[in-house]
């Protein structure tokens, strides 16, 4: 067997002409639904998709209304469905034909199409290949390598944002009475910008707006996200608001197709007569990491707009509000005063008249939503973005009343439910007083690790132990040379996980991988079937529970492989772990006692949609030590890319981004496609302006190498990468992950945040030399 994934792929590179969704999503659901070699039960999981008495998508994490009758998957939750639910399985077997540096060498997708996880593994050095491995075994190896450690500091605990509330509440409460809080999460790559920055601004770190504020919305602003790729289901959202009237503006630096207009794959009429509802009314395109001096010069105009109609004796802001709720507004406005307009188009790339018209566009709406999703989170600004936005909101009183507000756009299923469970290094004092009264131990105080800080420690051999609930790190992170240097260094590495990645073709000393069940799959313990729960990104918590049987071989649950992992190392310490997981109502009763929000947790399950958890801030009730939301006054950056780092290279220097594909969901490639950018049978493409590649003296879909620049001893490079010309501002690019991975210094971090800055890489571009055939670190 080898990895023909790409290989014998098809190129083509073309103008995408239709809208997003329509016939092009459904065949695409039909072909992903063959592949799965599932077809029958797969079509009754589609049906179970998001429904009561089903299962939540183990794809985004945008949320449901509840109306009878509808489907509740889009083409990429159709894919992840298939994906997990495939007839394939991957055991010892498997192994046996193959080393793990064999396939170490073989694509991502390659990886995860093998099929699901069917057994315990651990991986033998001398012969390079994973064995069977009981259950009992492994667990008790874990526990050997924890509990020889010289410090409970000494081990990370990784956790993907699939994981459910049950599995994730259990796991910390395994981590801390095991002594540590190194919690590396995916939060600290994708939205820890947004919990940082609202809840300094507003006292809660997540967003205000319920799925039905959108129904209300005059106007909604979205920024830096691909919704038509990454979260489908949000496009029914605002195709509904733009039919009804509202304004939707949107501010992205590539044309993206969703953004465009959207054929509904439920609607008959649309479907039948080729119809599309367009999305965005206006469209913008700044510069990559330009989004805060865009919003700057929004408000700039309404601030000299506001001024004049003070003369005239009215307002513009909403000054009952700013004096009843908030502290700050002076400074603030002082600061937007001294911020020259050169430096706000300069840095956003749009004009003043664009910005002028986005501004009267906003003035006009009583009732404006902002979302954003990782395209503005990945910055080293990002915090003083996110809060320049949440400025405006506060200046015109849009947090707490219905139909605006803020909302980041968490990314994988349950990414905010994790956090809520308490999965942070940096956790609260009052979380962990909670933790204390009701288990009778003393958690530890001192803050953890994040990712980025997980793999120094494991890079420097501090970390000797790494355990991953799911997700796949080495793919996930920055600079992945380093992050896989990193794993190799450990004396011991766990994964639990549903199929095989690039993670586990990169052991440690020793590894384990613990094969676990998936959202499709029915769970059965000794009282029965068990459903657990999720937190989408509208703080509604509601049940998820398999409804096919399938060949789960020796699987078993998230919870059960935590506990196990629990019961071995620290005995009936401080609960009984095995008979917490005899009918998952006992962990909920624990999380009813610890977390706020959630006390009667199984009785109000019941309710169809689930509940919801409530927002301090959508309830004007300030949670900061001001007890008032804060308008908070930052500097632009002088500029994106330092010129102290521009100075690196006498050529031209570029700024990238990294982002998705169609056919993937996070790290997980389920194809080649990438549809709506008109992309086919290829990966390795640099996404750039024409006029750029004219500049560059090359021409389009020419071989190019891409290095980044970063001050330290690290060359950072990519080889073989196709131009494509594409709709963005001159100056700016784009490559998928995890491909440009390589390309992400591990120490570039957004400040306070420490998320890793991948949408704005300084690159230089370079005629690809045939002599260079992979990523390498020198």
């Amino acid at each position: 067997m080898s990895d023909k994934s790409n290989a014998n792929q098809k190129k083509t590179y073309s103008q995408y002409q239709g809208s997003a969704g329509g016939w092009g999503a459904l065949a695409s659901t039909a072909k992903h639904l063959l592949r799965s070699d599932n077809v029958a039960k797969n079509i009754k999981n589609l049906l179970k998709t998001n429904q009561t008495h089903g299962f939540d998508c183990p794809g985004c994490a945008w949320g449901e209304k509840d109306e009878p009758g509808r489907f509740r998957f889009c083409e990429n939750g159709a894919k992840a469905v298939n994906w997990e639910a495939t007839g394939r399985r991957v055991g010892e077997q498997f192994f046996t034909q193959h080393t793990v540096s064999w396939l170490a060498k073989q694509s991502d997708f390659f990886l995860e199409d093998q099929g699901r996880l069917a057994q315990p593994l651990s991986y033998d050095s001398a012969l390079d290949k994973y064995l069977a491995i009981s259950w009992d075994e492994a667990f008790a190896l874990v526990a050997e390598h924890l509990t020889q450690l010289e410090s409970s500091n000494q081990a990370e605990f990784y956790t993907s944002g699939r994981t459910s509330n049950e599995a994730a509440f259990l796991y910390q409460l395994f981590v801390r009475a095991y002594g540590t809080n190194n919690f590396p999460d995916c939060s600290n790559m994708c939205h820890e910008a947004s919990g940082v920055a609202l809840k300094q601004a507003i006292g809660v770190g997540k967003g205000t707006v319920t799925l039905t504020d959108f129904e209300h919305a005059d106007a909604i602003f979205i920024f830096g996200q691909n919704p038509g790729t990454n979260h489908p289901r949000m496009l029914d959202t605002l195709s509904q608001a733009s039919r009804r009237g509202a304004t939707i503006v949107s501010f992205n630096p590539l044309k993206e197709r969703g953004l465009e207009r959207f054929t509904n794959p439920q609607s008959t009429t649309e479907m039948l007569t080729g119809g599309a509802t367009q999305i965005s009314s206006h469209y913008f395109q700044p510069n990559l990491g330009g989004d805060m001096a865009a919003v700057r010069g929004i408000v700039k105009v309404l601030a000299e707009r506001h001024q004049q109609a003070l003369a005239k004796g009215a307002s513009v802001f909403d000054l009952d509000f700013i004096a009843a709720h908030t502290e700050g507004m002076a400074d603030y406005l002082a600061a937007v005063d001294a911020t020259d307009w050169q430096h706000i188009e300069q840095q956003s790339g749009l004009s003043r008249s664009q910005l002028a018209q986005a501004a009267t566009l906003y003035q006009n709406a009583d009732n404006v939503i902002f979302t954003w999703a990782m395209g503005i989170t990945q910055h080293k600004h990002s915090v003083a973005t996110i809060q320049e936005m949440t400025n405006l909101q506060l200046l015109f009183g849009q947090i707490g009343k219905r139909g605006a507000g803020l909302c980041p756009v968490r990314g994988h299923s349950n990414v905010q439910g994790d956090r809520t469970m308490g999965i942070n290094e940096k956790p609260d004092p009052a979380f962990l007083n909670k933790l204390a009264a009701v288990f009778d131990f003393e958690p530890p105080r001192a803050h953890g690790h994040n990712t980025v800080q997980a793999i120094e420690a494991m890079l420097s051999g501090h970390s000797r132990v790494f355990v991953g609930l799911g997700g796949n790190f080495v793919a996930a992170t920055p600079d992945t040379e380093l992050s896989k240097q990193a794993m190799a260094n450990c004396q011991l590495t766990v994964h639990i996980a549903t199929k095989l990645n690039r993670t586990h073709v990169t052991p440690g000393k020793q590894s384990l991988i613990l094969p676990c069940l998936g959202r499709t799959d029915i769970d059965q313990q000794a009282s029965g079937p068990q459903q657990v729960t999720v937190e989408d990104s509208f703080s509604m918590v509601h049940a998820s529970a398999g409804v096919v049987a399938s060949e789960i071989g020796e699987m078993r649950s998230e919870p059960a492989i935590v506990a196990g992992i629990a019961q071995a190392t620290l005995g009936n310490l401080p609960v009984n772990w095995q008979e917490l997981i005899t009918d998952y109502r006992n962990i909920r009763e624990l999380i009813s006692q610890v977390i706020p929000g959630f006390h009667n947790m199984n009785q109000r399950l019941t309710a169809p949609g689930g509940f919801y958890l409530g927002n301090s801030a959508a309830e004007r009730l300030w949670q900061t030590s001001q007890q008032k939301a804060q308008i908070l006054s930052h500097s632009l950056p002088e500029a994106i890319v330092p010129a102290s780092v521009r100075a690196l290279s006498s050529d031209r220097v570029f700024t990238l981004q990294t982002l998705r594909s169609h056919d993937q969901y996070n790290t997980t490639v389920y194809g080649f496609e990438d549809r709506y950018r008109g992309i086919s049978g290829d990966r390795k493409v640099l996404l750039i302006n024409s006029d750029d590649i004219k500049a560059l003296g090359m021409q389009a879909e020419q071989l190019v190498d891409i290095e980044s620049l970063w001050p330290d001893e690290i060359t950072r490079k990519v080889t073989g990468f196709r131009l494509i010309p594409y709709d963005m501002p001159a100056g700016n690019t784009a490559a998928y992950f995890p491909e440009a991975n390589a390309l992400v210094p591990l120490a570039s971090v957004g400040q306070q945040s420490f998320t890793p800055t991948s949408k704005s890489i300084a690159i230089v571009i370079t005629p690809h030399q045939p002599i260079l055939e992979e990523t390498r670190i020198l």
